[in-house]
């Protein structure tokens, strides 16, 4: 039985696409000469706050809140931070602001060059966490060439669950087998391919900075041309490349 023709590129973004924790660095050093605040670590304070995303996530997931969008518990969990370290009396709209620097994030080098060359063949769409709002600001003010913005607001739920990656899908009225999860992030592949996706893992060695492990978790195997009883489908990439580029080589871009 002859493979499925591939007819479109799903991204994870936070990591894969765009490089969160440079960026958000910056708008927490800006914020915090604006508000005249010296003595916090925004290096440790980008990391914690990612650190409180897949908590507040899991919070969704499993049931025990309500589908609630990513800038909202971006926000929730910004105030936290600020709390635990005494940073009191901003005004709301600073907060605002500051809580949506998720939406001023800078595109990797090659990210804007290499989605443009992938969307010469292929539909570009994100699979991203993020809400619909924050992805198209992002779009904006990095470039990001999407065809559609899909993912957690569409299926109100968040990834790695099923039903994010088969909504993204139904979206474009195609086959899991017809799209590709591209991705940073193994967890994420993994539960793509476990969905019928084909993969393809970009690694970005520099996500969480120089010196730590790039993307924490399992070390599944990568696919070689000849399948292997021994790994399972969901431990295998159809697809590798250093960056973007690379990729629309791979796919005859």
């Amino acid at each position: 039985m002859a493979e499925p023709i591939l007819k479109a590129l799903l991204f994870d973004v936070f990591g894969t696409v765009v490089d969160w924790r440079t960026s958000i660095v910056r708008e927490g050093e800006a914020f915090g000469r604006a508000h005249g605040i010296g003595d916090v670590d925004w290096v440790a304070f980008a990391d914690a706050w990612r650190g409180l995303y897949q908590p507040s996530l899991e919070e969704v997931r499993s049931g025990r809140a309500p589908f609630r969008q990513l800038d909202d518990l971006h926000r929730m969990s910004l105030e936290r931070l600020l709390g635990e370290r005494g940073i009191k009396g901003i005004a709301e709209a600073e907060l605002d602001r500051f809580a949506r620097a998720w939406h001023r994030l800078d595109p990797w080098p090659d990210s804007v060059a290499g989605l443009a060359r992938l969307k010469r063949k292929y539909i570009l769409a994100t699979c991203s966490n993020g809400n619909v709002a924050l992805m198209v600001n992002l779009a904006k003010h990095a470039n990001l060439p999407w065809d559609a913005i899909l993912g957690a607001e569409p299926a109100r739920q968040f990834k790695p669950l099923p039903v994010v990656y088969l909504t993204s899908c139904q979206w474009l009225r195609l086959e899991p087998a017809e799209c590709v999860m591209v991705a940073a992030h193994r967890s994420d592949l993994a539960a793509a391919a476990a969905c019928g996706l084909k993969t393809a893992h970009v690694p970005r060695p520099l996500e969480y900075g120089l010196g730590r492990k790039p993307d924490p978790g399992a070390e599944p195997r990568a696919r070689t041309d000849v399948p292997r009883a021994d790994v399972p489908r969901a431990e295998r990439f159809d697809f590798e490349a250093k960056d973007f580029n690379a990729l629309a080589e791979r796919l005859g871009c």
